[in-house]
């Protein structure tokens, strides 16, 4: 029985996936045919597949941007620079997409610390800087306890030092995949899709308007209430605006 529920598993999978390329191609058909509505179709129906790729959401970005649709474009720019962080295409694109934005936000000026913090955490995901963690914890049982049984002075005094430096590469992988899990809880980026969305002060359509947003600019969700969401802009500045005028990544 579980073979053939396995069996049946692959088969349908296989038919999925069969079903996605084929739905790819046509998109890319369209595509090149200037049918950029028709290609988004074809692409989105994959989407609903619940299937997804860099290269899914590149294209769906191009065909967007084609459109003139400067949030949709972002969002699925943004989308496939999760997957391809490194991916040039695709950050070329983003930047020409972002400059058909309207709200021109600088970021706030960062730290030496701040900077320092986001080159290391950027070498490693959470849960790689937790597997150094449980590797540093194995090294450092390893050469305490050989610094432990050796003999000989000058041995132990080596054994002992490097110990000692592993100890604390293993405390620093420890709070760094705790403060990189942190970072990543608390990260809810999101994209205006409304072609304007004004921020109050308070959840509610009587709250004192606080500045005005445009389709495309990236926020940050901070808190949710009812149907309105708290955002925050790369600028520090804070508001509420309602939760169907922005699409979280």
């Amino acid at each position: 029985m579980k073979r053939t529920i396995f069996i049946l598993f692959v088969l349908f999978t296989a038919i999925g996936w069969g079903q996605s390329d084929a739905l790819f191609e046509q998109g890319k058909e369209h595509y090149k045919n200037a049918k950029y509505q028709e290609a988004i179709n074809s692409w989105e129906k994959i989407l609903d597949n619940g299937q997804h790729s860099a290269s899914l959401y590149f294209n769906l970005g191009n065909a967007n941007y084609k459109l003139n649709k400067v949030g949709p474009s972002i969002f699925f720019y943004e989308k496939a620079l999760q997957l391809a962080p490194n991916d040039s295409d695709i950050k070329t694109n983003l930047k020409f997409a972002e400059n058909a934005r309207i709200d021109a936000i600088e970021p706030l000026p960062k730290t030496v610390f701040s900077k320092w913090y986001n080159a290391v955490a950027g070498l490693l995901h959470f849960d790689g800087w937790a597997i150094l963690a449980v590797a540093g914890t194995i090294l450092f049982v390893v050469f305490f306890l050989t610094y432990w049984f050796t003999v000989g002075e000058t041995k132990k005094r080596v054994f002992f030092t490097t110990s000692i430096l592993i100890l604390l590469f293993m405390l620093g992988s420890v709070a760094m995949a705790f403060q990189t899990y942190g970072d990543y809880q608390s990260d809810r980026p999101a994209i205006v899709f409304a072609e304007s969305s004004e921020a109050r002060a308070e959840p509610n359509m009587g709250g004192e308007v606080a500045f005005v947003l445009h389709e495309g600019t990236k926020v940050q969700i901070l808190a949710e209430e009812a149907s309105w969401i708290r955002i925050r802009l790369a600028n520090g500045k804070d508001g509420w605006i309602p939760q169907n005028d922005v699409k979280q990544l």
